[in-house]
């Protein structure tokens, strides 16, 4: 089989989203005095990441603070806002892109520092981007399902450590102006957390129900961004064309089942950059005022970013509307999933 996979919910709601900030404010413009050398030697104008990125400033944790301090901190904060009983989350998965150990698994030092049950199956799930609304996909799957009866979905991001290192790196003499470029998409991320709590509707007719979702996946491209702990290269303009001509065919796709191009209240889509979410909008006929946007402020937050930004909505959007959640993650994949507010 080719084409969308397509999945639609029957009894999940969203009970509550919640992030942490990071504390420390990093600029763009301290970046590029850190590289003015650098850039001056290659040929390359200061400002590429407030110009092309639209980026001003992004967050790194305090020291002393970690991606999962963040993580089990929004997660606190998700289920005190839900007012779950700990006790009867039964799954509690993990979806961040950082991770300091190949194992054992980040989800469960979140899942001990909230003191979850031994009940509460703990696992992480990556996916590039695209890992927080994995996450909930299979939260929803598994509540719809009858398997357990609430889910705790997060994700912390430290984009610190491979920021910093590449801000070394690229003061190297040896430097040239396609190192710069490769590595640019690195000094996009940005630190950050947040957390979601999932429920049974017909528990919670108080909840965000979710709708429907539709992924379509484009693995060809699995060497256009490349990244460790050390180290992320990216292709910048091969990873757009791909990630748009792959995000069109599943919309063009979906829109025999979804009016996702006219019917939507808010477009929650993964926060990138400004060249990003404008081509995305004029590809998919998607309104650019109803996309709100927080990587200015906030930077790439990877996964957490869907979340954060659908977050930062949450007291403007009103009872009965619409919106959909939208992601590219490097490999590629391309996800969509409604919510019925």
């Amino acid at each position: 089989m080719s084409g969308n996979a397509t999945h639609r919910f029957t009894n999940t709601s969203i009970l509550a989203v919640q992030t942490v900030d990071a504390t420390q404010v990093v600029t763009s413009a301290d970046f590029d005095a850190q590289l003015t050398d650098t850039y001056r030697r290659v040929g390359l104008r200061p400002g590429l990441l407030q110009r092309l990125a639209g980026i001003e400033e992004r967050r790194w944790w305090a020291d002393g603070v970690t991606f999962v301090d963040g993580a089990a901190t929004a997660g606190a904060k998700a289920i005190s806002e839900s007012g779950v009983d700990p006790q009867q989350i039964g799954l509690m998965v993990n979806t961040s892109v950082s991770r300091k150990w190949l194992e054992p698994s980040t989800a469960v030092a979140v899942h001990a520092a909230l003191g979850l049950p031994s009940s509460c199956q703990n696992f992480d799930i990556t996916n590039a981007c695209l890992g927080f609304v994995n996450g909930m996909g299979l939260a929803g799957a598994m509540i719809d399902s009858g398997l357990i009866d609430y889910a705790l979905v997060v994700d912390g991001e430290d984009a610190r450590p491979v920021q910093e290192q590449t801000i070394a790196r690229l003061q190297s003499g040896e430097t040239t102006s396609k190192d710069v470029l490769a590595q640019f998409a690195t000094l996009t991320l940005g630190c950050g957390a947040a957390a979601m709590v999932l429920g049974r509707t017909d528990r919670h007719p108080e909840g965000h129900r979710l709708v429907a979702s539709v992924t379509r996946a484009g693995t060809e491209h699995h060497e256009l961004c490349v990244g460790d702990n050390d180290v992320m290269r990216t292709d910048l303009k091969g990873l757009l064309d791909a990630g748009l001509q792959l995000s069109e065919d599943m919309w063009a796709e979906a829109s025999a089942e979804f009016d996702w191009s006219r019917g939507m209240d808010r477009y929650v889509v993964h926060q990138v950059s400004k060249v990003h979410t404008a081509a995305m909008c004029e590809r998919l006929g998607i309104d650019p005022g109803r996309v709100p946007m927080t990587f200015p402020t906030r930077g790439n937050l990877g996964p957490a970013s869907v979340p954060f930004t659908l977050a930062s909505q949450a007291d403007a959007l009103a009872d009965g509307d619409r919106v959909l959640l939208m992601g590219i993650g490097s490999g590629l994949n391309a996800s969509c999933l409604e919510i019925a507010w």
